[in-house]
């Protein structure tokens, strides 16, 4: 079988293995969300601009993913108003309740998030009332990401892309090359995770997480969506600023990484390189995290077939 299409095989196989791993739980992890999907406004031909902020996704809009049979809503906000039930939003604190408490209880439904039941969506907020994150909360985040079944399936997908195309030869080659390989990987997603997402956000006082936008035009949500790469918003002020942590943590991973990378590969450009390289990752991510609840919308539900 030719090395790309073993590649694809291989690497469905991993990351499909690594969900079912994640929801181990006693409650399975739902594929879909109660999140609601605001109608996309008409294009009407003026240039895109960035809002200042995500605005609220009704749970009774249209195009909310309610009532996907079998689902368990487990995770994402909105599910008690999509589901029917009664009572308080999960989002809204008790009275009395300090933001710290209300953070940790936002922390914990994120840590729940899994785009189609597989992907990692720990660092994307689907609400509009998220609150700022102490130093301790983002580290905790940072590093609930980095140990992730996920994570580690994904550094087996790239060690062994990395194998079949012969990258970082001084590895060696077998089973030895193919760990290092391994190793490497996952240490540069460990430290620019724990870098970018969780040390320099709290040092800095930026925001670590993605605010979905859900509503606009394609165009004007892919820009909002890449732009999160250089830009974040400030704890104190609520007000978007570069991104400094998420391209500075990647960086200094980059720079780090010459502790264990091969000889040949070390020096200014292996650490500007992979930094550049890990941001533009980062991009496509985010992207994903924008668009992947409009296409769950699309699939055929339960017992349903797909619309044209």
């Amino acid at each position: 079988m030719p090395h790309s299409l073993r590649t694809v095989f291989c690497g469905a196989a991993i990351l499909s293995a690594a969900g079912a791993v994640a929801q181990q739980p006693a409650t399975a992890q739902s594929s879909y969300s109660a999140v609601a999907l605001p109608a996309a406004a008409p294009a009407n031909g003026k240039a895109a601009e960035l809002p200042d902020a995500p605005l609220p996704q009704r749970a009774d809009s249209p195009n909310s993913l309610a009532g996907f049979d079998g689902a368990d809503l487990n995770g994402l906000p909105g599910q008690a108003a999509a589901t029917g039930q009664s009572g308080a939003s999960p989002q809204q604190p008790e009275a009395g309740q300090n933001q710290h408490e209300k953070a940790a209880q936002q922390i914990k439904k994120q840590e729940q998030q899994r785009a189609f039941g597989i992907v990692p969506s720990f660092n994307t907020s689907f609400t509009d009332d998220a609150v700022p994150l102490s130093k301790g909360q983002k580290m905790q985040l940072a590093f609930h990401s980095s140990i992730d079944p996920y994570t580690f399936a994904e550094a087996a997908l790239f060690g062994g892309y990395r194998e079949l195309n012969d990258n970082y030869s001084g590895y060696g080659w077998g089973a030895e090359g193919y760990g290092k390989r391994v190793g490497s990987a996952y240490a540069d997603s460990f430290l620019g995770n724990m870098i970018g997402n969780g040390a320099l956000p709290g040092l800095l006082h930026q925001e670590p997480r993605y605010f979905r936008l859900g509503h606009g035009s394609f165009f004007h949500r892919l820009l909002y969506a890449a732009a999160s790469a250089v830009r974040c918003r400030h704890d104190g002020t609520h007000k978007w600023e570069p991104n400094y942590s998420n391209v500075g943590g990647n960086i200094l991973a980059g720079a780090i990484s010459n502790v264990y990378y091969p000889q040949e590969e070390k020096g200014w450009k292996h650490t500007f390189g992979d930094g550049m390289v890990n941001t533009a990752t980062g991009v496509v991510g985010t992207v994903f995290q924008e668009f992947w609840l409009d296409l769950a919308h699309k699939m055929p539900r339960k017992g349903q077939t797909a619309q044209p």
